[in-house]
């Protein structure tokens, strides 16, 4: 437990500095974090899996422009998709309390410092680049309609969870690239 806290630690000083951008990186790469060891933790408990590869390509898809987007128009489209995710965390945790009820542990724990922690993210995100001329939603942009336990039972709500962690794994990384991206940018700007 003493070497998890020292990763999160780690994963959690600031490193780049205490710019608004600069926290937003930060939170984004401590989001990527807990979201890898989320899905580690999913792993270890549903073992069964592993010998089972999750189908389909990306949950969460956005529309991109023609053009190669802006900065800050690709933090835009991740905040977006960030959106999306929320709304999937919030479905999981909705689905697993219905078939499981209210479970405690490591994965309980981490599965709402993620929700939490995504939505400190959307708030951060929207405060980057909202415009007067552009307000960015924070609530979460999915609705909880999946059939997951159809022909698949309980198997088949395992398996679209799994694919929900990967999901939002793939979107804390693409979070913090983006933003360090953006980062790199204001700083660059700022410093003309």
């Amino acid at each position: 437990m003493a070497e998890q806290e020292q990763q999160i630690a780690a994963v959690d000083a600031p490193v780049l500095g205490s710019t608004q951008t600069a926290r937003a990186v930060d939170l984004a790469r401590l989001l990527h974090y807990e979201c890898s060891r989320l899905l580690q933790i999913y792993k270890e408990k549903e073992s069964s899996l592993t010998d089972h590869a999750p189908d389909g390509g990306r949950i969460v898809s956005l529309s991109h422009e023609s053009e190669e987007p802006s900065t800050e128009q690709q933090v835009q489209l991740l905040h977006s998709a960030l959106r999306q995710c929320l709304g999937l965390i919030h479905c999981v945790i909705q689905k697993e309390e219905e078939e499981w009820g209210e479970l405690e542990g490591d994965y309980e724990t981490l599965k709402k410092n993620v929700k939490l922690r995504l939505e400190h993210l959307l708030h951060s995100t929207k405060s980057l680049v909202e415009t007067e001329n552009r307000t960015l939603e924070v609530t979460p942009d999915h609705q909880c309609n999946e059939e997951t336990d159809g022909a698949g039972g309980v198997f088949g709500l395992k398996m679209w969870t799994y694919r929900v962690l990967q999901e939002l794994v793939h979107w804390a990384d693409h979070a913090a690239q983006t933003l360090t991206v953006l980062h790199t940018e204001r700083e660059a700007t700022e410093e003309m």
